[in-house]
């Protein structure tokens, strides 16, 4: 949705920035994801300061794009690597989230991070495959900004239960949206 709308509203501001950085896009990628392992046993144990620690490895996560498209170093590989991490990440941050709530034996919480997880998951998965049979599939309520987004508000306000009940429900809203995208687009090219 964020996307869609402000896809690449980052890119002027942090241009100069990006131009100064002596990294490829790709180790920046995996510096995000390298955060993401090291903050998410940090969240597992304390929500609050787990997702201020998820913060850098999300900044990076936006980072590696704008330096790829400012330095001219956009890859396939590296979209590649990108989308790929980012499903490790989602998935190492939603079972810390499960973690947690196990441990403090809300047991339906951990059945929302799952289903969450199932969401995001499938989000990708709809996209990939659309995107195989040559459609662009990018519609739906809850990218991955919106997700991350949503756990961090609710990680930090303590309101994580609510944020999940939304996640859980929206994620797969998302993908009955990309299905039905898809739909219309590749009955229209049939």
């Amino acid at each position: 949705m964020f996307g869609d709308k402000f896809g690449h509203i980052l890119d002027a501001p942090l241009s100069v920035i990006a131009r100064k950085i002596p990294f490829s896009p790709n180790s920046i990628t995996i510096a995000g994801f390298a955060l993401t392992l090291i903050s998410s046993p940090i969240l597992a144990v304390n929500l609050q300061i787990g997702a201020l620690c998820m913060l850098p490895a999300c900044f990076l996560d936006v980072l590696d794009g704008i330096v790829a498209r400012v330095r001219q170093k956009e890859s396939s590989y590296g979209a590649f690597l990108d989308s790929v991490l980012d499903r490790y990440s989602d998935a190492f941050i939603l079972l810390a989230i499960a973690w947690n709530l196990a441990q403090r034996g809300q047991l339906s919480g951990v059945l929302l991070s799952l289903v969450s997880l199932i969401g995001a998951f499938i989000i990708s998965y709809t996209r990939a495959r659309a995107e195989g049979l040559g459609i662009g599939c990018t519609h739906g309520l809850m990218e991955r900004p919106e997700r991350l987004l949503l756990l961090f508000a609710g990680a930090v306000s303590g309101f994580i239960m609510p944020a999940l009940w939304i996640l859980a429900v929206l994620t797969h809203i998302t993908v009955l949206q990309r299905i039905l995208y898809s739909r219309k687009q590749l009955n229209r090219n049939n």
